[in-house]
């Protein structure tokens, strides 16, 4: 199995999207931002806008670009096409379905293991090359984290627009938990 680099990185999920907010897979299809998603955005520059960050990057993807920018204040460092949510395949647009089989392929779109792969060079890329870098994504990118960490993708799914800290702790282990303002003065802020 793929490891993670040990460094802390913060990771911020796009805010509300349309998708979202239909409860339909969004995956690789381009939506926007519903007007929630935007105030959503903002609130969460409390917590990581003005921070002196050494790489703040985004999926390419409308929802979580506009979220960088609404959060930080500006645009994000650079657009990383690695960050981009998992293909669905047939499956996007579809409703939201009660269990996910994360692990399964779905018709036509990226199977579990590319997608944890293409995931973890990604993040390794970024956290070999800054201290504590914010990321701004998708969902999935939290499901790929607790895979490469746990051998597992489930848990609570992760909340539009709530950074996460995400870091090793003793031994193999990492915490994933929110990014608070005790984190953020210890970054600087």
């Amino acid at each position: 199995m793929t490891h993670l680099i040990r460094r802390p990185f913060v990771f911020l999920r796009h805010a509300q999207s349309t998708r979202n907010q239909e409860r339909r897979i969004g995956g690789q299809h381009d939506v926007p931002l519903t007007p929630r998603g935007e105030a959503e955005a903002r609130r969460a520059q409390a917590l990581v806008g003005g921070l002196d960050w050494s790489l703040a990057v985004a999926s390419p993807l409308a929802r979580a670009r506009h979220t960088a920018e609404l959060a930080l204040g500006r645009a994000p460092d650079r657009l990383v096409e690695g960050l981009m949510e998992r293909h669905w395949g047939d499956l996007e647009g579809q409703p939201i379905p009660p269990e996910i089989p994360y692990t399964d392929t779905p018709p036509n779109g990226e199977a579990w293991e590319a997608f944890v792969s293409r995931i973890a060079t990604t993040l390794n890329g970024l956290l070999d090359e800054a201290d504590t870098p914010l990321v701004v994504g998708h969902s999935g990118l939290v499901r790929a984290v607790r895979w490469l960490t746990s051998g597992s993708p489930t848990g609570p799914r992760s909340a539009n627009a709530t950074p996460l800290w995400i870091a090793p702790t003793a031994g193999d282990l990492w915490e994933i938990r929110d990014f608070t303002a005790a984190d953020r003065a210890r970054l600087g802020g």
